[in-house]
């Protein structure tokens, strides 16, 4: 088999494993209680490794949480994910879905969490309604320093945007959400307006 042949067949199963990651259920209903379900078991592991979190997740504007699957496939990565946006102020929730493609050496699956903080209600409105794209200046590391007796472990990835990612381990010190686009889940939006 040339490396012509194997890239294609990478491509291939990237592409193919890509599309079967999404929240589990037969029907919009099940799938949003998938997602819920998710959100709360999340926002409790980081409440439990940093308690300090909650305050900071609770008195802003909104939040947004979400599950992503990452994919590396010889030289080809992926990140397939959903999840769900939270207005503080009004209590709305917003279905969303998430897709990141890029090039990282090596196989496997990686399972891991993101929880979105916004501090200002632009930020959160523009997440929400137009999307939001990462860049590559996304990648950032947790500032370690001290405020009032606890340690800051949120990564600041936009103006407004703050982010704590979860792993099988805890809180990442770093974040790694270039080439990845956030958007909102018109199924099960439009399912959820209509009901």
């Amino acid at each position: 088999m040339n490396k012509n042949t194997s890239i294609l067949i990478a491509f291939l199963a990237f592409f193919l494993l890509t599309g079967f990651f999404g929240p589990d259920g037969d029907n919009p209903d099940e799938q949003r209680q998938t997602i819920q379900t998710m959100k709360q078991k999340t926002l409790e592991k980081v409440y439990g490794y940093h308690p300090e979190t909650k305050n900071a997740i609770t008195n802003a504007i909104g939040y947004a949480v979400f599950s992503n699957t990452g994919i590396n496939v010889l030289l080809l990565s992926t990140g397939n994910g959903w999840g769900v946006a939270h207005n503080n102020e009004t209590g709305k929730e917003t279905y969303m879905k998430m897709f990141s493609a890029g090039v990282g050496v090596g196989m496997g699956v990686k399972d891991f969490r993101g929880v979105f903080v916004f501090t200002t209600k632009d930020a959160f409105e523009n997440f929400v309604e137009h999307g939001w794209q990462a860049a590559g200046q996304a990648d950032a590391a947790a500032k370690t320093e001290k405020k009032g007796g606890a340690v800051d472990l949120a990564i600041d990835v936009a103006p407004g945007v703050k982010l704590y990612q979860l792993t099988e381990n805890g809180l990442a010190l770093q974040a790694t959400i270039q080439g990845t686009k956030y958007w909102k889940n018109d199924d099960l939006n439009e399912t959820k307006e209509k009901n």
